[in-house]
Order: C-alpha cells, then sequence, then structure tokens
C-alpha cells in the first residue's frame, strides 16, 4: 500500500488545530509509519508540493495571499479538509467583519497601542475587509468541527484516509452531502 502524502497548513487562527494534532502523542509514531508528512508549519518545506493526497486546513482565508496559497493547495490536493471551526465558518478571526479590517487595524494599533502607535506597513500581507471561510474561496471535500477537533477525531481521521476509506466520525461532514 502507498503512503499518504499529507500536508497540513495554518491560514489565520490561533494553531490549537495543530495543537490537538500533536495531542495525539504516541499515535503520532503509529501514524509515521503509514503517512508522508510533505508540508506544513512542522515540516522545512517552503513550497507547497505536488501530488498531495490530503491536505489539512486550518483557520480563516484573511488576505489575497491566503486566498493564492489555498488556491495552489487546491489545485495539487486531492482530499481538501476544513479542519476546526475558523476553517469551516471564519469563527474568531472573522469577528473582525463586524467591524471590518480598517477599523479594527486603527482600534488595535493607533487608539490603544501598547508601543509605537502606527498600523504596521511592512512585512505583513494586506487584509481582506472580511475574515472567511474556506468554502468561500475553494471546494473543500470534508468538514471537521471543532474549536480545536480532538485529538481523538483527527487520529480516526488520518487513520481511515490512510486506509483509503472516509472517515466515520460524527461530527465530519461530507461536502455536498
Amino acid at each position: 500500500m502507498n503512503r499518504l502524502r499529507l500536508a497540513t497548513l495554518w491560514l489565520d487562527g490561533c494553531s490549537g488545530c495543530h495543537m490537538s494534532l500533536l495531542d495525539m502523542d504516541e499515535r503520532l509514531l503509529d501514524l509515521a509509519g503509514r503517512i508522508d508528512l510533505v508540508y506544513g508549519p512542522l515540516v522545512d518545506c517552503k513550497e507547497f508540493p505536488e501530488g498531495v493526497d490530503v491536505t489539512c486546513i486550518e483557520g480563516a482565508v484573511s488576505s489575497r495571499a491566503d486566498e493564492l496559497l489555498l488556491q495552489r493547495v487546491r489545485a495539487r490536493t486531492r482530499l481538501l479538509v476544513a479542519l476546526g471551526d475558523c476553517a469551516l465558518t471564519g469563527n474568531v478571526p472573522a469577528l473582525r467583519n463586524i467591524r471590518g479590517a480598517e477599523r479594527m487595524l486603527r482600534t488595535v494599533y493607533v487608539e490603544r497601542p501598547l508601543l509605537n502607535p502606527g498600523v504596521p506597513e511592512t512585512d505583513l500581507p494586506r487584509l481582506n475587509e472580511q475574515a472567511r471561510p474556506l468554502h468561500t474561496v475553494v471546494t473543500v471535500d470534508l468538514f471537521v468541527p471543532g474549536c480545536p477537533p480532538p485529538a481523538d477525531c483527527i487520529h480516526e481521521l488520518l487513520v481511515a484516509l490512510g486506509q483509503g476509506r472516509m472517515p466515520e466520525l460524527p461530527l465530519a461532514t461530507r461536502f455536498g452531502a
């Protein structure tokens, strides 16, 4: 059996889904024998690779840079998983949608600054006015809710996909099902 080529991606979120992934503890060693982790914050790889079987993405889409990366990932991935509530609904990053990106940045960096008032203008992508869930930008194949999804849920997801089957998770839903 071929090893599953897995990628993970962290967009605009808290990294809680990746922390939940790490919470699988010793089960990670078992998965390591069946899965090749080819991209993610735990891998030293700068360019998203071709021919990825599964990509699990956490976080909301908050900038044009996020949109472009997400489109490249979708084009190079067979099965795309929206992992966690930020990826599914926008969740906490989307709270800024109430006031808009520019007003939120002024409030945080100018009106209530801790040091050096002013909105950062270098080395950061420009925010879209709204933070959005993944499915508003690309087709998502599987939604796994939770803030974050439990480690057991992520483990079952990866075991099932590694065996070439869809997971039987009570909270996971297939897009369009």
